[in-house]
């Protein structure tokens, strides 16, 4: 799998992924921490996320048509460049009354975001090939975990004795010097124009285009059979992962007899599992088709996630915990992989970003519904049941569905219906 960095346009996008992940972290971490013991109210610091998740709701899908319209590796490298720039006026946030400032720069920050992210998967089928497409969203695991270990740790020093303006500051280093790598890249990054359906789509910038482009986008989830399933899956996982962040501090309150200390070592097993996963997944899936990895990984986390969350009633040591989660990251990096290696190459390059985006958008939907579901059944229903039918049944289903229904070479094809996308007339 660490051959694929021999490759020197995929070695700078993913360097360069690493670099500012790690920044996200290091701000993620630092900023809600800041901004609470600035005012002191859990709903100021909620008021920050939510700032975050509105970019992620409303505009990643029409994001997707930007990505699609302008040449990616382009769009990657000037939005970290206005990244690096819009996360600076939090240095002047010193006092509560000056908090809003928070609020517009994590709106901003998730905004442009909403481009980053499509542009960057959109761009990788071109780095690598399409049968290392496994190995290398493993890679992009890997560096993710890598990320989410070193930049909370480092976010809470910088945050507690140098204060907002000094992680600001980080990360703005980390957005300016990803945009530096992605610079380097040779691979074109534009757009497959002449894939697209309606050849008045190339008319930029009037507004009925705009809309016929984006609708365009979406109406491939209705003829591609295999988008339709992946559309379904990734509901599926999201009302998982949105229950999984209410109800897994519950259990790990009531049903371990936990702290914050606790749920910070479940947090980093996780990531070490994850590490791991991007380690050896592209070994041990290998002769495997994309299907069967994300439908095995999916059966596989939610059956790990159901003997994780009664594993204290049969033996309450926290370490036993501690192991089980460590191979759900195993097992959560190789259900990312599969997912992403047949998105990627079930769609057209002139509709990856429009895609990806909707996807994104979905995702953030019914992670905010399943968070609230979590947050009204929480507080009547015991937290082990309602963990298990949320989350480790989400992820079962998931992966029977992607079994039964993905077509049986997904991933290593195209399907018919994408190469050929129809008109909206």
């Amino acid at each position: 799998m660490f051959g694929l960095l021999r490759r020197r346009d995929f070695a700078l996008v993913w360097t360069a992924s690493l670099i500012s992940a790690t920044g996200d972290w290091v701000l993620f971490i630092g900023l809600p921490i800041y901004v609470y013991q600035l005012t002191g109210s859990t709903l100021a610091t909620s008021a920050m996320f939510v700032a975050e998740l509105v970019p992620q709701i409303a505009l990643a899908s029409v994001a997707g048509v930007f990505v699609d319209r302008w040449d990616r590796r382009r769009t990657m490298v000037v939005a970290n460049l206005l990244l690096a720039v819009a996360i600076l006026p939090l240095a002047f946030v010193r006092s509560a009354d000056l908090v809003w400032i928070v609020y517009i720069v994590a709106f901003t920050e998730s905004l442009l975001g909403r481009f980053v992210r499509p542009a960057e998967a959109a761009m990788l089928p071109r780095l690598v090939e399409k049968g290392d497409l496994v190995a290398a969203n493993s890679l992009g695991a890997f560096a993710s975990n890598t990320a989410r270990l070193i930049g909370p740790t480092l976010g809470g020093i910088v945050a507690g004795v140098y204060g907002l303006g000094a992680v600001a500051a980080l990360d703005s280093a980390t957005f300016l010097i990803a945009a530096a790598l992605v610079a380097l890249v040779r691979t074109s990054g534009a757009p497959e124009r002449a894939a697209l359906a309606d050849a008045s789509a190339a008319a930029a910038g009037r507004l009925r285009t705009f809309f016929r482009e984006w609708l365009d986008g979406l109406a491939l989830v209705t003829r591609s059979p295999t988008i339709r399933v992946l559309f379904a899956l990734a509901a599926l996982s999201s009302l998982g992962e949105g229950s999984f962040g209410v109800l897994f501090v519950v259990w790990v309150n009531r049903v371990v007899g936990g702290n914050a200390l606790e749920l910070g070592w479940f947090m980093t097993a996780q990531a070490v599992g994850g590490l791991a996963g991007g380690l050896v997944i592209a070994r041990v899936t290998r002769g495997m088709t994309p299907r069967q990895v994300l439908g095995i990984a999916g059966v596989a986390f939610g059956l790990l996630d159901a003997v994780l969350f009664v594993s204290p009633l049969v033996r309450p040591e926290i370490v036993l915990g501690l192991v089980i989660i460590g191979v759900v990251g195993i097992a959560g990096v190789a259900f990312m992989a599969g997912f992403n290696a047949i998105l990627q190459t079930s769609i057209d390059d002139a509709y990856r970003g429009r895609v990806f985006g909707a996807i994104f958008a979905t995702m953030a939907v019914l992670r905010l519904v399943s968070t609230l579901i979590a947050g009204v059944l929480g507080g009547i229903i015991s937290p082990i049941p309602l963990l298990i039918a949320m989350q480790s049944g989400s992820y079962v289903l998931l992966g029977l569905v992607a079994l039964a229904l993905l077509p049986h070479e997904s991933g290593r094809q195209r399907d018919e219906f994408v190469r050929e996308p129809a008109s909206l007339g």
